[in-house]
């Protein structure tokens, strides 16, 4: 008899420590989603300015090596 209502209460502490655990993140809320990303179009003239950037000095660097070039 003695062995049951030591099993039972550790039992008992167990499953007190299991629900103080699980239930509180039962009724957790969940999170609100996440908004839809926006663009106000400055990340667009962000790109075509560094492309146009690269393509005039890509430009200027082939014109600038004929240059050098007709020089000799």
């Amino acid at each position: 008899m003695a062995v049951s209502r030591v099993s039972f209460g550790v039992m008992a502490a167990v499953a007190t420590l299991l629900f103080a655990i699980v239930l509180p993140a039962a009724q957790a809320q969940s999170m609100a989603p996440a908004p839809a990303p926006t663009s106000d179009g400055t990340s667009i003239d962000q790109g075509i300015a560094y492309v146009l950037m690269l393509v005039a000095l890509v430009l200027t660097y082939l014109i600038h090596t004929v240059d050098v070039s007709s020089t000799f």
